[in-house]
């Protein structure tokens, strides 16, 4: 009898102590799709399954009672959801939540071209600029073959989308750069004064851009210098233009490093072989040096310095405008020297500290000397003449300090505020008729925040705000920037901005008087963009608004106004056509604008309606060069005769126009004779460029005369330009840099 209570204890005593609940589901994502590989457990026990690719999950457990079911997939948000168990079946129907990621996660493109090395949305590097045809090797030059730009060849800057050159800025390691370009020629635009080899990543916006940036009404060039060489190398160059020469040094433990670089260009054998339309009295020669030294503060922290002193002279005599007999010579000596500190450090598991710094003086003496045909001075006390002849004496400093701090939010979200501080000063001297002496000193103060929020992978938006203040007109101003972008699909994605952004006016305005308010625009982006490894697309509408515009008529005020509208295109190709990369841009653009002397609204004499770009590079392994070409086209651009009225006090236009269009079709050639050498000691390129290779004339303007009864095309110095140059590096083997550019 006792047997028999023990076998029925067996059979259903343990069957009550082992009994089993049944926990079985699907998981899906916030889109409904279903996501295999999930973890399901119940916390503190061993029990659980793993989704099925339908995403659908069974198992059993003896856990009794309130449990809480934890379910955890990659890229997706931990859920947890409390069940209880009874010795009974329950189905669950589960929903993860993407969890944003930098690879996945949706980017804020509206306005913004990003080429960074981080960055998976990179257009153009380093590599990218120097082998641009019509670039010449200079940044801004590869810039202006990207859509929203103008091909502007008379002055020097970054012309966007109905905004003067004046009105975008760049910044090197987040602080501003108060003279980029080398000082103004007149009718003649200048080249960018860095190397597009000191920068790792390049950000390019053409509106919207973001709180950290401010005092540019049209765009920003944001550029970040790299960090550690690869290695020690030293380099030679020699090209038809001059020669340079430098050396880096990294430590053995690969922590630090220091290198300094000096160039020499003189033109004087150029322009012996190439005939220029001006006369150069005083031959351009260009005197480049910079130093650096980088330092790793702790496994996340940089601490970078880099400094240049550049100097530069010429001289150069033409017609004069106003009479066949005379001429004007004019001349210009330049120094310049900048300075950099930055430092970037993680501040534990949530915090990012940027503190710069940067120091720079530009200092021109210029003049003029109104001259007969034997090239001696003449003086003439009548105008126009009177006036021709002038000398100024101008600097201009500026020294900032700029703090961001960023807090992670969770996943990629973020939050950065900080502020930046920047001293300007300008000292202007000028004689022509009169002697003038002018200071202006600014104390410009600005607090900004900007936080990146990612919802989903597919869903992101940037808030900021900026505010502003500028001893020298006392006027302070509050701005809002947002940007909100949404994923289509894997590789594509829409993106809208809307901002206001505010500038002070210009020196030369300010010298005359204080009186004058910021001037201000408001942009509007909408953007489609599709994004692979191997090609871009990307097409861009947009819409500005100008307020508060400087007209000089009848004094100084801010009474100007304008728009700008435009769609633009940019497809890139790394994959078509096998060993060929190409891009091609295109931007419409509509803008009219009143300020300055212009009587009414008119369409600026620097913005073309019509402009597009070809640029195309191919790399033929078997000859070691590579084939670089550019075509850019722009429509035909106004020009006007502004006289004033005396009568009736204000200005009119007496003469008016379009100029032809404009077209530049140049080619490059680059040979490396080290490509394919197991590690060769050194790496040689030799390069040919030629820029108008169909010798297309090019007008960019019209000057008139005082009276206005002449009028004389502005025009390049020479319809072409030659470039013949070996540069060897020890040490630092770019070749696998520029093939795989082009694969």
């Amino acid at each position: 009898m006792r047997g028999l209570i023990l076998l029925i204890y067996i059979l259903f005593g343990t069957d009550q102590m082992f009994a089993q609940s049944i926990v079985s589901g699907k998981i899906r994502d916030n889109r409904g799709k279903s996501v295999p590989g999930a973890s399901i457990s119940i916390r503190d026990s061993y029990d659980g399954a793993t989704s099925d690719s339908s995403g659908k999950f069974r198992f059993s457990t003896g856990e009794k009672g309130e449990k809480m079911l934890v379910i955890t997939s990659i890229g997706y948000n931990p859920l947890e959801k409390s069940i209880t168990l009874s010795d009974n079946q329950i189905d669950l129907d589960l929903q993860l939540r993407e969890s944003p990621n930098e690879l996945k996660a949706v980017v804020v493109t509206a306005g913004s071209f990003e080429a960074s090395d981080s960055k998976r949305t990179t257009v153009l590097n380093s590599i990218d600029i120097v082998t641009t045809a019509s670039a010449n090797a200079d940044v801004t030059g590869a810039i202006r073959t990207l859509p929203g730009t103008q091909q502007v060849g008379e002055k020097e800057g970054l012309f966007i989308r109905g905004g003067s050159g004046e009105e975008a800025r760049v910044f090197i390691d987040g602080t501003l750069v108060n003279n980029f370009f080398y000082s103004s020629v007149p009718d003649i635009a200048q080249r960018g004064r860095f190397s597009p080899f000191l920068f790792k990543g390049t950000i390019f916006s053409s509106g919207g851009y973001s709180a950290l940036y401010g005092q540019a009404l049209s765009g920003a060039l944001i550029l970040e210098t790299i960090d550690l060489p690869e290695r020690s190398s030293a380099n030679l160059g020699l090209s038809t233009v001059g020669l340079s020469a430098g050396y880096q040094e990294l430590n053995k433990k690969k922590s630090s490093s220091w290198g300094v670089n000096y160039s020499y260009n003189n033109l004087l054998p150029y322009f012996a072989l190439v005939k220029q339309r001006v006369d150069y009295f005083k031959v351009p020669v260009y005197h480049y040096a910079d130093a650096n030294f980088r330092v790793k503060t702790s496994k996340t922290g940089m601490l970078k310095f880099y400094a240049t002193f550049q100097a530069n002279q010429l001289g150069l005599r033409s017609a004069d405008i106003d009479s066949a007999l005379l001429k004007n010579a004019f001349s210009l000596r330049n120094h310049n020297i900048y300075g950099n500190l930055s430092w970037k450090e993680r501040l534990g598991k949530h915090w990012k500290l940027y503190a710069g710094g940067s120091y720079s003086n530009n200092h021109d003496q210029l003049g003029n000397e109104l001259q007969n045909q034997e090239d001696q001075a003449v003086v003439i006390n009548y105008l126009p003449y009177s006036a021709k002849n002038y000398k100024g004496d101008i600097s201009a400093s500026l020294a900032q300090v700029k703090t961001v701090m960023e807090r992670n939010l969770g996943g990629i979200s973020a939050i950065r505020f900080g502020g930046e501080y920047l001293y300007f000063q300008d000292d202007i001297k000028f004689d022509d008729t009169t002697s003038k002496h002018v200071i202006l000193n600014d104390h410009f103060k600005a607090a900004f925040a900007e936080a990146d929020i990612y919802i989903t992978n597919n869903i992101a938006a940037k808030f900021g705000t900026r505010l502003e203040h500028s001893s020298l007109i006392n006027k302070t101003n509050i701005v809002p920037r947002i940007s909100l972008a949404y994923k289509l699909g894997e590789k594509g994605q829409v993106s809208m901005a809307y901002g206001i952004f505010y500038q002070k006016p210009e020196r030369n305005q300010l010298a005359i008087t204080r009186q004058l308010n910021y001037t201000k625009a408001t942009h509007f982006i909408a953007n489609y963009q599709k994004l692979s490894a191997t090609k871009t697309f990307r097409l861009e509408a947009f819409y500005k608004k100008y307020e508060d515009l400087v007209k000089v008529s009848p004094t100084l005020n801010n009474s100007g106004y304008g728009y700008a509208k435009g769609i633009e295109l940019f497809w890139r190709d790394k994959k078509t056509f096998k060993g060929v990369d190409y891009w091609i841009s295109y931007s419409f653009l509509d803008t009219k604008r009143d300020y300055l002397n212009y009587p009414y609204s008119l369409q600026p004499n620097f913005a073309a309606n019509h402009t597009a770009s070809l640029v195309l590079k191919k790399f033929v392994t078997k000859w070691k060069t590579q084939f670089n070409g550019s075509y850019s086209f722009a429509t035909g651009r106004p020009y006007y005769d502004f006289r004033y009225n005396n009568s009736e006090n204000k200005f009119d236009i007496t003469d008016q126009g379009k100029t032809i269009s404009y077209n530049n079709l140049s080619l490059s050639v680059n040979y490396l004779p080290s490509v394919g050498k197991i590690n060769p000691k050194r790496f040689t390129v030799w390069v040919f460029s030629v820029t108008n290779v169909l010798n297309q004339k090019q007008i960019f303007s019209y000057n008139y005369s005082y009276n206005g009864a002449y009028k004389k095309a502005v025009v390049p110095p020479a319809n072409q330009f030659f470039f013949i140059g070996c540069f060897i590096s020890f040490g630092v083997d770019r070749s696998d840099d520029i093939i795989n550019n082009n694969l």
